[in-house]
């Protein structure tokens, strides 16, 4: 993964557009683009396919902010629900749980933090 505040930077061109503001597509903005679209899943090709128009580039920020954004809250929840069901004894249903995430997460550090949550399930309570 990429510096953590290019994910920053991409918020904040996403609240640009929010205020029908025009994100100026120069080098450094289409390099954080395709940084950040690898960060959040998103194939090369399809990047640079909408680094082609302005129009392109406005979409591939708002589904990198949806990725980020919805990804993080699933986690979250998650996070607290599978560690909820552990200390209540249901080890089954707290793996359950992080399964059903990354059976649809795609950005590829929430996938890590949900693994590494997995293993820590199967860790016994101290």
């Amino acid at each position: 993964m990429n510096e953590p505040h290019d994910w920053d930077r991409v918020l904040g061109l996403y609240a640009k557009l929010e205020r029908n503001e025009a994100i100026e597509l120069d080098a450094d903005t289409c390099d954080l683009f395709r940084r950040v679209a690898r960060d959040v899943g998103i194939s090369n090709e399809d990047a640079e396919r909408a680094l082609l128009t302005p129009a392109g580039a406005e979409t591939l920020v708002r589904e990198m902010r949806r990725r980020i954004f919805e990804g993080s809250r699933r986690l979250s929840r998650a996070f607290a629900e599978s560690d909820r069901r552990k200390k209540a004894g249901d080890v089954a249903g707290a793996r359950e749980v992080l399964e059903r995430v990354l059976a649809v997460e795609v950005v590829p550090l929430y996938r890590q933090h949900a693994t590494t949550m997995l293993d820590y399930v199967d860790e016994p309570e101290n």
